[in-house]
């Protein structure tokens, strides 16, 4: 490994690394391109921002390697959403500022949404590894600027709504969402999709991003004899509500989204995470293309699950698209990127009109000993 390449692997090594790439190295360089991440590196969601994070960095350093982009080197740039709406505008008005021509984010579609209304005006192009939400991408022409390497709420609802119309058809089935964006539309998503099939939910309700007493609501689902839970939301929530289910003598089979892709989800949950089923991407470890950046993760002692090959990924389509425009001006960078492929660490992406991939590729996983495996 060059100095050069271990250099900038240590700049983002740590929990301080939430800005640019050290000066010294920026120096070195010689006038590289910054280029921004932007995620919930602190919070209740960080272990996500951490995936959204390696996956950037290590991204960089490969890229940086071979040669950099349009003949420069890259250089990272983090701002912190705290997985908070507010927050999120405000870090995409401070990325906007320092003119990086594309951001890696946002993880929370609750967060990339508005973030996105920033870089649309400031001309700024959006790549979200995690954010699923189908409003994000269905906001016209004014929004071309933004792309995903992840799938949409519309096509993992479908799947999941499905198998639960056909293994629970005429049980109780409940349907719980955490009232966010991204988890309440996933949930709507999966209802739609369940009820189109002939399954009809018994209960539908959310609960608060933060609570942690879920007493009441297990009460309800036990009297009305539940017999698998739906849940739309994050793995905090998610991990103490089947915790205590399992605790309250509820054995209701639970069913989540991509938003548990996380290992603290069993590390909260404990043995009652054995057996949760939830949709995600064929595991992007496992792509064809992506063994060696895999190994070079596993040599920091770091598991690259959940989102952090989608962000290495969402790195390596802004850089093909700045290859093929010759720059990084965001209408350059679009017109190559609708209806083209890019070929990534996770599989060859093609994209849409709308920014969306025309191939997700959604399955389920199963919960067993703390760690997710595909069904």
């Amino acid at each position: 490994m060059s100095m050069k390449r271990r250099d900038l692997l240590k700049a983002g090594a740590g929990a301080a690394a939430f800005a640019a790439v050290s000066p010294s190295i920026v120096l070195a360089q010689g006038g590289p391109l910054t280029i921004g991440c932007a995620g919930p590196f602190t919070g209740p969601n960080a272990a996500f921002g951490e995936q959204l994070r390696r996956g950037f960095n290590m991204a960089i350093a490969d890229i940086n390697a071979a040669g950099g982009v349009t003949g420069r080197q890259l250089a990272g740039v983090f701002e912190d959403d705290a997985s908070d709406p507010n927050q999120a505008r405000a870090a995409a008005n401070r990325l906007a500022g320092r003119k990086v021509p594309f951001v890696l984010g946002h993880f929370n579609s609750s967060c990339s949404i508005p973030a996105s209304e920033v870089y649309a005006e400031e001309g700024v192009l959006q790549i979200t590894p995690a954010s699923t939400n189908p409003r994000l991408t269905d906001r016209g022409a004014k929004f071309k600027n933004v792309f995903r390497t992840c799938g949409r709420d519309d096509q993992q609802g479908a799947i999941a709504g499905a198998w639960l119309a056909d293994k629970y058809k005429g049980k109780a089935v409940a349907v719980i969402h955490d009232k966010t964006t991204y988890g309440q539309g996933l949930a709507d998503e999966t209802k739609k999709a369940m009820n189109a099939k002939g399954l009809t939910e018994r209960l539908y309700d959310g609960v608060g991003v933060g609570d942690k007493d879920f007493t009441a609501l297990i009460t309800r689902m036990k009297s009305q004899n539940v017999e698998a839970i739906y849940f739309g939301g994050l793995h905090t929530e998610a991990a103490l509500l089947v915790r205590q289910a399992r605790e309250q003598g509820l054995g209701a089979q639970m069913v989540s989204g991509d938003g548990i892709v996380s290992a603290e989800f069993a590390s909260i949950a404990g043995k009652a995470a054995d057996g949760v089923i939830m949709t995600f991407d064929s595991d992007p470890r496992k792509a064809a293309g992506a063994k060696q950046v895999v190994e070079q993760f596993v040599k920091q002692g770091y598991d690259p699950e959940g989102y952090t090959l989608l962000s290495y990924a969402g790195v390596q389509v802004f850089a093909g698209a700045a290859k093929a425009a010759n720059g990084t001006g965001v209408n350059a960078l679009v017109a190559n990127m609708h209806g083209k492929s890019f070929d990534t660490v996770i599989g060859k992406l093609t994209y849409d009109n709308k920014g969306d991939l025309t191939a997700p590729n959604y399955v389920f996983y199963i919960w067993k000993d703390g760690k997710y495996a595909e069904m």
